[in-house]
């Protein structure tokens, strides 16, 4: 009995163990059919709908070019050269009489009237004018009239080089009274006993931005007083200040890329066109200069600014930093293979080499040439890697 019962606990065993082992076996079969379901999509392709794109914010794009070399950083301004500055200064003495409303930052052209100056004094200067221009036309013709009586022997040379003398005296005198006028800015060859008039024009020297008025109409202005200032941005040029230890690095013609905090995070180009040659003591510094390339900034003078200067001219391929991903050794990126009508876009990887990152970019080449006119996942590109592992979400409907 003790036998029997022993032989049945066995073969129960053995039956339970077989039982179990086939369902193991049933369930791994299953699993692995799940997870070829699953790997399905990176097999034949991985596809998002219009709206699935939108919602997730998917971006694509191509590649750019950035620099991702060595660097100096510096800081400074947006400055000017000397002859970038002018002061409005009257020609002459007198009262200030309709001034143009201008204020600071106001833009203004070479050779405007910015406002007049009258002074009694003006009407005398044109009289004077006037008179030694009809006076030395009479003394021409009295010297002309010596000139004649001389040559036919009639004459005298006393009288003939008295004549002379006054002619020369009074040219001088007509012509010193021009340039007075002109200076002015009072046209003597227009001027008539009709055209005097007691006012002069306050022309702006060069066309350039308002940075400081000091004048308003009934004011006294002297001649030697500063009534407004005027910059150019004509030659508008970077003013860096670069450290002891950097200046060493910096060569002219090397490129600059420079940022301006207080008008957003725009970049802008340059380029070294002078370094200083004296060293500041107290900020331990030696002040760079560099031409503009391309847009400029809008003008504010003395402007902060912080600065790259670049140590080479290597320039390489660019993606967005998150548009490579990487998945145990490889590092990929997302292609649209194909888009339908109803704006459903098909994905595939494509193998990349990444390099060198710099400021959310990243530098890449590839193994394989990229297709022509490649459309590359920009932003996203994470969720197209879920989607592969999740399989395809059916569409929208």
């Amino acid at each position: 009995m003790t036998n029997y019962i022993k032989y049945l606990l066995l073969a129960s065993g053995a039956i339970l163990t077989a039982c179990s082992t086939e369902k193991k076996e049933t369930e791994t079969e299953g699993l692995n059919t799940e997870l070829e379901k699953v790997s399905e999509p990176v097999q034949h392709g991985i596809a998002l709908t219009a709206i699935q794109m939108k919602t997730i914010g998917l971006e694509t794009g191509g590649l750019t070019s950035m620099k991702v070399n060595g660097f100096v950083k510096a800081s400074g301004m947006l400055g000017l050269p000397p002859n970038a500055y002018s002061s409005v200064t009257a020609k002459a003495a007198g009262i200030i009489k309709g001034n143009n409303k201008y204020v600071e930052g106001n833009y203004l052209k070479k050779g405007v009237v910015i406002a007049y100056i009258e002074n009694p004094d003006f009407i005398i200067k044109q009289q004077e004018y006037l008179e030694a221009k009809a006076q030395l036309k009479l003394k021409e013709q009295e010297k002309e009239r010596q000139q004649s009586l001389f040559d036919a022997a009639a004459g005298v040379t006393k009288t003939l080089e008295n004549a002379e003398a006054e002619r020369a005296v009074l040219e001088a005198k007509f012509m010193s009274l021009g340039k007075q006028l002109s200076y002015l800015g009072i046209p003597v060859e227009k001027l008539t006993p009709s055209s005097i008039s007691q006012r002069i024009p306050l022309i702006a020297p060069m066309s350039g931005y308002i940075t400081k008025i000091n004048m308003h109409n009934g004011m006294y202005a002297d001649a030697t007083a500063s009534l407004m200032e005027i910059v150019a941005d004509d030659h508008l040029h970077l003013e860096l200040d670069v450290f002891e230890k950097d200046i060493a690095s910096i060569k002219v013609g090397q490129e600059i890329s420079y940022y301006v905090p207080a008008i957003g995070n725009k970049k802008y180009e340059g380029e070294v066109s002078v370094i200083g040659k004296e060293f500041d003591q107290e900020t331990k510094t030696v002040r760079v200069h560099g031409h503009l390339h391309g847009d400029k900034p809008p003008f504010l003078k003395d402007l902060f600014i912080n600065a790259k200067i670049w140590l080479n001219d290597m320039t390489v391929e660019v993606l967005p930093e998150e548009a490579v991903l990487k998945e145990g050794n490889e590092s990929f990126i997302y292609l649209v293979a194909s888009r339908n009508e109803e704006g459903k876009a098909e994905f595939k990887r494509f193998s990349v080499v990444p390099g060198a990152v710099n400021e959310g970019s990243i530098a890449v080449s590839f193994i394989e040439p990229l297709p022509e006119n490649a459309e590359i996942v920009t932003k996203g590109a994470y969720y197209v890697l879920a989607q592969s592992k999740a399989g395809e979400i059916g569409d929208e409907h």
